[in-house]
């Protein structure tokens, strides 16, 4: 039933969205506003944004070191900015990292971003946030754009992901990530499971075209 939903919206509605987002459109969202050019992946029309923004809402942000891997517009940097984190966010993209640096202007808040493909660009060290909103879908991608969508065909992503993550964190570091039920879950698991992470869902958002998760990454004991 929800192959078939899924199936009648993007016929009906995906030229309408296509369109609208050929231009660069604003978005507000918990009292932070973005740019957002056609070339970024937009947080307002995919739930995989606000479900990880929700999540961090009650956290105390003030203080702690926060990255946001694949930050797109910056939306997730911007709040953990806003609420007094020291933040990096990162991209593979360079209108990516254009689009961050103007919405940080227009937020009043201070993030420093770093063209990087995953960790490739980041100098080892440990955070205590780390978010992601990753590209799961299995296809190699040949744009820019294609990166906030697809992780490659056999999820080299997230080996990249796993491989460098131990970098990153300790043991007190709170590791979040959205996937959703579109993705291959096992795949991700396994790597993760090779790299001894264990990914523990904590929350679930049953929408009309997909399913999302959140996902806690720590060390497997």
């Amino acid at each position: 039933m929800r192959s078939t939903i899924r199936h009648i919206i993007s016929h009906t509605y995906k030229p309408l969205l296509v369109k609208y987002l050929a231009k660069t459109r604003t978005y507000s969202y918990k009292g932070i506003v973005v740019e957002v050019p056609p070339q970024v992946f937009h947080p307002g029309f995919f739930f995989s944004t606000k479900l990880l923004l929700r999540q961090i809402l009650n956290e105390n942000l003030s203080h702690k070191t926060f990255l946001e891997l694949g930050a797109g517009s910056g939306l997730l940097s911007a709040y953990a900015a806003k609420k007094g984190a020291f933040v990096i966010a990162t991209d593979i993209s360079p209108i990516a990292i254009e689009s961050i640096h103007r919405n940080a202007g227009i937020n009043e808040v201070e993030i420093t971003t770093i063209l990087s493909d995953v960790f490739t660009s980041l100098s080892p060290r440990c955070f205590d946030y780390v978010l992601i909103n990753p590209p799961y879908y299995k296809k190699n991608p040949s744009s820019h754009y294609d990166y906030a969508w697809y992780c490659g065909e056999n999820g080299e992503y997230f080996q990249k992901l796993f491989d460098g993550l131990s970098n990153y964190i300790d043991e007190n570091s709170r590791v979040l990530m959205v996937l959703c039920d579109g993705c291959d879950l096992q795949m991700i698991s396994e790597m993760a499971k090779r790299k001894s992470f264990d990914l523990q869902c904590i929350q679930t958002h049953a929408g009309i075209i997909e399913r999302n998760y959140i996902f806690k990454i720590q060390k497997a004991l």
